[in-house]
């Protein structure tokens, strides 16, 4: 039996409608810098949810979202750019057979990017999340590792340490906003279903879960591949925003980054992520100018390397002592929240009054 969406979904059909058609605006409204800044933003939502999704919702600690980020990245950057350009690039050694022609449109690489991603996350996972605590943790974070220095030894694919440049940028704000409703909306989904009422059982006691019949290996994988195509999705739009990609871009840094984004927000909040990711974006762009060495009126100021860093590293620890939930905690965004801000105090509730 066909049924009408209700009121809250027409209204979150509507905002993204709204979102983006400001961000197809945007891209001749606005200057480039802050097209970045956007981009940059909605790829750490991205990150961001992905994390929530794996550790907040799920409860399995991992450190391998720089790997999985790679992974599309580089799959992004060899098949959208030019044959002429990777001729330029691979100095050391000839590009592969494989990839020397190849010359895809954005979205089918970045479909790919993601897919292998899950593919490697699956790959990860499978004998990882057997484990538990501090020994997952580990893994997973060497398991990133190996990714990046398996991406340095193969020259003739990733031309090796001197990276890939040069990727052309062909997708716009559109593009990453759109890939942030849809990361959002699917994440959103999954939480919401019998899977997400039964990973939360997996968060918080697998011994009770596994007793009620929830298969932990299964719904832990299937969360974790999850997360892993949407972080590839993110490392691919990454790649083409910035241009260029090498190994050093995906340092345990770019991880350490998104776990304190996640908390920021609430570790249980995609709301709480969104929030955080665009504080963390624009915090990062103002502690730029500040790190960067100028001239003040008469005085050459030296710059103060690692004030980002520092900064973060401040804010977390404010938070641990004042607020150890993060700004969202568990709690999101609701459209009856927002409209009932509207009503009027007078007006009388339906079978009782105000």
């Amino acid at each position: 039996m066909f049924r009408l969406p209700t009121r809250s979904t027409m209204l979150s059909w509507g905002l993204a409608a709204v979102l983006l058609l400001l961000a197809y605006i945007g891209e001749s409204a606005l200057d480039d810098y802050v097209i970045r800044i956007l981009n940059m933003w909605g790829i750490y939502v991205i990150l961001v949810t992905s994390f929530d999704l794996v550790y907040g919702i799920t409860g399995q600690f991992s450190l391998a979202h720089a790997g999985l980020a790679a992974i599309g990245a580089y799959t992004v950057s060899l098949l959208t750019l030019p044959p002429d350009a990777k001729l330029m690039s691979f100095l050391l050694q000839a590009p592969h057979p494989l990839i020397s022609n190849a010359q895809w449109p954005l979205l089918p690489a970045l479909l790919l990017g993601g897919v292998l991603a899950a593919l490697v996350g699956f790959m990860i996972g499978a004998p990882a999340l057997r484990l538990h605590g501090d020994y997952l943790l580990i893994v997973t974070f060497g398991f990133s590792e190996i990714i990046r220095l398996f991406l340095i030894n193969i020259p003739s694919i990733t031309n090796g340490a001197m990276g890939l440049k040069g990727v052309p940028y062909l997708s716009g704000l559109r593009w990453t906003v759109a890939a942030v409703i849809l990361a959002v909306f699917l994440t959103n989904r999954l939480i919401t279903s019998s899977y997400g009422r039964a990973l939360k059982c997996v968060r918080e006691d697998e011994i009770a879960a596994e007793a009620v019949g929830v298969n932990l290996y299964r719904h832990k994988t299937l969360a974790f591949v999850f997360s892993s195509f949407f972080v590839g999705i993110a490392g691919g739009l990454f790649a083409e925003i910035l241009g260029t990609v090498d190994p050093n871009t995906f340092r345990p840094a770019l991880t350490y980054a998104v776990i304190t984004m996640a908390i920021l927000g609430g570790l249980k909040s995609l709301t709480g992520g969104v929030i955080a990711a665009g504080i963390y974006t624009v915090m990062s762009e103002l502690l730029r100018t500040v790190e960067a060495p100028r001239m003040i009126f008469s005085y050459n100021f030296p710059g103060l390397p690692g004030l980002r860093q520092l900064a973060f590293a401040v804010m977390l620890l404010v938070l641990i002592l004042f607020a150890q939930r993060g700004l969202m905690g568990s709690n999101e965004f609701s459209w009856d929240w927002l409209l009932s801000r509207f009503k009027r105090p007078g007006t009388k509730k339906e079978g009782g009054e105000a």
